[in-house]
């Protein structure tokens, strides 16, 4: 039996306290995203003047999923298909060899067998590129990959000199390859740009996952005489499985909102190659068309991409669920069920 003291005792929670570490994002969120979230909505179901009186129903959202017979509006829809197959392909391209090259390179640095020196220095380096504005990445890039027939970028004469790209000593013109008005050579660009610039950020959270992981685990498996691949297959993955789902959402919701660099990849200003217009520029574009802005569609667009990315992300989800405590779940709920029919029994006595 519990003296009176003990009883007069109440557990103290700080759970509350955290609420206050996160109130400055909610605050600012509030303040700055949620209005142009509530306004993006309402535009959608408006005229594409931006003229919240001319309520046009579900007319926009039809024009960029079906289009129609007229001309204007099915170009419309074309674009939002082209855009939308671009995403898919920028992203799919850059988050495969990025997950897979960040995987290896968490798991090799947390190996405590291995005595990598200056492992410090080299995740620093790693980390810098995502540091760094996409703007000047993209600067850097077009300066690289220049494909001038007289005085081409750094990367074609590199691959002029190993005999890749001719080059013709009559004319003094080199044979480029077309990095930039490219369709996969572009492409293949923008890829490796984004791997480049987000597979540190992605290692990090990755080494931090497998550091959490207990180390008796891997001792076990040790003097078990488990090898380096079977330790990664049936420890490592799946006790990484919530970073691993975490990672592949924001990596889906970067890659399907991919603005920056696809935008700045281009030599004109003042046009966007199609074959690098994600659904982000495509948005961009029609929202700040000084000739003939189509605000309507740019809404619709916007929210269509909104529940594209909620369905993919339920999707994932689901895929990386804990399947072991979901099971748990359900016999724990189980036997609280059995416990309540059978205590009905007796009356409500528990013997």
């Amino acid at each position: 039996m519990a003296s009176a003291a003990q009883r007069r005792i109440k557990s103290i929670s700080y759970a509350k306290y955290g609420y206050f570490f996160i109130l400055p994002f909610f605050a600012i969120y509030f303040f700055f995203q949620l209005w142009p979230l509530i306004n993006t909505f309402m535009l959608s179901f408006h005229d594409n003047s931006g003229n919240m009186e001319e309520f046009v129903g579900l007319d926009n959202f039809k024009a960029v999923l079906i289009g129609s017979d007229n001309r204007a509006i099915k170009m419309v829809h074309e674009r939002f298909v082209q855009s939308l197959i671009n995403t898919v392909i920028l992203w799919v391209g850059n988050f495969i060899p990025q997950i897979a090259l960040s995987l290896s390179l968490a798991v090799w640095f947390t190996e405590a067998k291995l005595k990598i020196p200056g492992k410090g220095f080299f995740k620093v380096v790693m980390y810098l590129p995502n540091i760094i504005t996409a703007a000047s990445v993209a600067v850097l890039f077009l300066q690289l990959c220049g494909e001038a027939e007289n005085v081409p970028g750094s990367l074609n004469q590199l691959l002029s000199k190993m005999g890749i790209v001719d080059f013709d000593e009559t004319s003094a013109k080199y044979d480029t390859i077309k990095f930039i008005t490219g369709t996969w050579q572009s492409r293949g660009v923008v890829m490796f740009i984004q791997t480049w610039m987000w597979f540190g950020n992605t290692m990090i959270m990755l080494m931090s996952g497998i550091m959490g992981i207990n180390p008796s685990l891997f001792e076990a498996a040790s003097i078990d005489g488990a090898s380096s691949g079977q330790v990664f297959r049936k420890i490592t993955l799946p006790l990484l499985s919530p970073i691993m789902a975490y990672t592949l959402v924001t990596s889906m919701i970067g890659g399907l909102q991919m603005f920056d660099i696809p935008y700045l990849y281009h030599k004109d200003p003042n046009k966007v190659s199609d074959d690098l217009k994600t659904v982000a520029v495509y948005i961009y574009e029609y929202f700040h068309d000084i000739v003939d802005p189509k605000m309507g569609y740019a809404g619709a667009t916007s929210v269509i991409l909104f529940f594209i990315t909620l369905f993919l992300g339920c999707i994932a989800f689901y895929l990386t669920r804990d399947k072991d405590e979901i099971a748990k779940k359900k016999q724990r709920k189980k036997n609280a069920q059995q416990a309540k029919r059978e205590n009905k029994q007796f009356g409500g006595l528990s013997i």
